[in-house]
């Protein structure tokens, strides 16, 4: 099990690299054919033009993606600690655990602890080629922490640190304790139109559409894809 599972956090390192290039045009077909169509994984997901119809990838990157993600994870998903394990390689100056920790919640829909291919590849299609909207409503769900379908100043601060830490002391060589909270209350006077403690869905995104720096705060996902 705990080589699957090394295998598994190595090869979608590999997969996600593929990815970036896939989605940016970088990616040949030769390239494809060499490093994904090699090694042929004859099962697919059902309903694969049902993920066509309900993403922005065509069938073809659909296919690519699930090979890709099917050689290299076999079991199909991605658990937790793999995926904590993936995404502290982008950010080897700080802790991105408990960032991750939130990120896999938002990508498990189904909150059983793991992420299977159609969750992951519905998150990367909102998050790499969704509307401004789209974007905001998946990054407002990462930030609703209780899912209770509004914003507090906890759930927003517990984010927030958790970006400060991930970013590392090289990236903020002068973090004082209190610029968290600094950067919440910063937020929570903009977002929270109605003073009424908590920031919902519509305020979220008039906010974020109304400020391109907040809007670019929202953002760090795509930046790291």
């Amino acid at each position: 099990m705990a080589g699957c599972t090394c295998r598994c956090r190595q090869g979608l390192l590999k997969f996600i690299q593929s990815l970036r290039r896939l989605v940016s045009g970088t990616l040949t077909k030769d390239k494809i054919d060499d490093e994904l169509e090699m090694t042929m994984v004859c099962h697919r997901p059902e309903g694969l033009e049902q993920l066509e119809a309900q993403t922005n990838f065509t069938k073809r990157e659909l296919q690519i993606l699930y090979r890709g993600f099917k050689n290299e994870c076999p079991s199909g998903a991605v658990n937790e600690e793999t995926f904590k394990h993936i995404y502290a390689q982008f950010f080897p100056h700080g802790d991105a655990s408990t960032y991750a920790h939130y990120l896999f919640n938002a990508f498990d829909t189904t909150s059983n602890g793991s992420i299977k291919f159609e969750e992951f590849v519905m998150g990367l299609s909102t998050l790499l080629r969704g509307t401004v909207r789209e974007k905001l409503e998946w990054t407002f769900h990462l930030y609703d922490i209780n899912n209770d379908g509004y914003i507090n100043r906890e759930e927003m601060t517990e984010i927030v640190r958790a970006i400060y830490d991930m970013m590392g002391k090289y990236t903020y060589p002068a973090i004082k304790g209190d610029v968290p909270k600094q950067h919440v209350d910063a937020f929570f006077q903009k977002m929270d139109k109605n003073k009424d403690g908590v920031v919902t869905l519509e305020e979220f995104i008039v906010a974020c559409q109304e400020d391109e720096m907040m809007m670019r705060s929202m953002q760090l996902f795509e930046n790291v894809m």
